[in-house]
């Protein structure tokens, strides 16, 4: 992996501002200053920070610290008003983050919460924005097209949170007035970056003003990492990536399963600390005649029993150097009614931007792949 970024104020937090301050000579209110231009007014220069006197900018600046808002490289815009960003790093690498609006109407509020974003045009009166967490990613599943790039490096916390703040500044949207939810599904598996991931997490609620209620992390199966994040004070909610009811296929879509097998995971899904009215998200992609069958739906309901469960079906969103296809409507009803019957609540979420690239396993780069032809 190549080395991570630069030191900037942007991933900082109320103590080390705090330090960096007093090493200046400054008073300790300077620190709150600092944290209210960078993550509320979300600057992206130390010389726009107006309420500091120009004296300490220029010390700042002296010092070869910067803001470090990321900037965006590329806008992609889908048929159905999503839009994908290349952003790039201080180090020249990029990742890709996805802004999905909804208008009026469509899913409940629960479902946009955990990626289930109902179709809808330009207007909107909520959003989502999908974030990466690292450059590439290491688990290397078989069905999806982040897993062929590797993995680069580990994005800082600057670098998570500073994805949220670029979209926000680029949809003069805010957290304060708009309803907007943020989904960790992007490049990378967070808690593969746990430390850096967390810590975006209490800067995006305790200093953006994003609500941990309207976040939702997405994991392979890192069961360790699992058991830590259910300590956690502030977190997200839980979102599990399944996509097999058995060992040895598990294995073959996600080589992770080798390390943290199927009845590893459900144990950890078991003992997670579930807040009130809180469920554990499953994500079943579907692929056609390999994990889409009747037998493999009823296979689902007996891993989830006695796990208080809600299930979101994804039909594979295809892309080049992927081998699997996707399933018909047909088969992902029949998968969908076969859960429902067993009282497990259940969605089968929409794919959003899939014409350039932008739906649940297609984040590549646009440095790669510029758009998806029109499904």
């Amino acid at each position: 992996m190549t080395n991570g970024p630069e030191i900037t104020l942007l991933g900082m937090d109320r103590a080390e501002l705090t330090s960096l301050v007093d090493g200046l000579g400054e008073p300790a209110y300077r620190a709150n200053q600092l944290l209210d231009a960078v993550y509320r007014q979300r600057v992206d220069s130390i010389e726009n920070i107006s309420t500091l006197p120009l004296l300490l900018r220029s010390k700042l600046a002296g010092s070869g610290l910067s803001v470090g808002l990321p900037r965006i490289e590329s806008r992609f815009l889908s048929l159905d008003g999503t839009v994908r960003y290349l952003i790039a790093c201080a180090d020249g690498q990029t990742v890709e983050t996805v802004w999905m609006p909804e208008g009026d109407g469509g899913e409940s509020e629960d479902a946009t919460e955990t990626g289930a974003i109902p179709e809808g045009g330009r207007g909107w009166d909520r959003a989502t924005i999908c974030v990466s967490s690292q450059v590439g990613c290491a688990v290397d599943c078989q069905f999806c097209l982040t897993a062929l790039l590797g993995i680069k490096r580990n994005l800082s916390a600057g670098e998570i949170a500073g994805q949220v703040l670029a979209v926000l500044n680029d949809q003069k949207a805010s957290p304060q007035h708009d309803r907007v939810n943020l989904v960790f599904m992007g490049m990378g598996e967070p808690f593969l970056n746990y430390d850096n991931f967390m810590k975006a997490v209490r800067l995006l609620v305790q200093e953006v003003g994003l609500a941990e209620s309207r976040m939702t992390v997405s994991t392979a199966g890192i069961v360790p990492r699992i058991s830590d994040f259910g300590r956690e004070l502030i977190r997200p909610r839980l979102a599990i990536s399944l996509n097999a009811s058995s060992d040895d296929l598990r294995t073959r879509l996600m080589p992770l399963n080798k390390k943290w097998n199927l009845e590893m995971l459900m144990q950890a899904a078991r003992d997670f600390p579930l807040r009130t009215r809180e469920r554990v998200t499953f994500e079943y992609v579907l692929l056609d005649g390999v994990n889409d069958s009747r037998e493999d739906a009823r296979q689902v309901v007996e891993l989830l029993r006695g796990i208080r469960a809600r299930v979101n079906l994804i039909a594979l969103n295809p892309g080049p150097g992927i081998a699997f296809r996707t399933p018909a409507d047909e088969s992902v009803a029949v998968f969908q009614q076969v859960l429902r019957a067993a009282a497990i609540l259940t969605f089968v979420r929409r794919p959003r931007g899939r014409d350039i690239f932008a739906a649940c396993g297609q984040l590549k780069r646009t440095v790669e792949i510029a758009t998806a032809p029109a499904p």
